[in-house]
């Protein structure tokens, strides 16, 4: 079945940096989009990136100057860097994955269990 194990999240500073990882399995991964969505306490999922299978990536307004999303086909694994981190950042992390070569951000998506990114001021 599918898998989808988000790491690389934890507590840093305003201004630090982390990349998140989320290694995938049960599916072929290189024939899905993927996307990075992220929710704070008391607030509704909200999505931060999407990228196709062949790498095109389409951001919410909010995230495009900090955050990067990325992926290797080869190691099965889906990437986001994120940059001059913000208190306003402090979420928990979902990686997920689409239901075709490309995904828009309403469809049904395959979550995984996400990592918890805390930012201090």
């Amino acid at each position: 079945q599918v898998q989808l194990v988000e790491s690389g999240g934890g507590s840093v500073q305003a201004g630090e940096s982390l990349k998140l990882s989320c290694a995938a399995s049960g599916f072929t991964f290189k024939a899905r989009c993927m996307g990075w969505f992220r929710q704070a306490p008391g607030k509704e999922r909200e999505g931060v990136a999407l990228i196709t299978n062949g790498g095109q990536v389409n951001y919410a307004d909010s995230m495009k100057d900090r955050f990067t999303i990325s992926r290797d086909n080869a190691k099965n694994t889906l990437y986001l860097q994120m940059d001059s981190l913000k208190p306003e950042d402090t979420a928990m992390y979902y990686c997920a994955s689409g239901p075709r070569p490309w995904c828009s951000w309403g469809d049904n998506m395959y979550w995984g269990q996400g990592t918890q990114v805390t930012v201090s001021s």
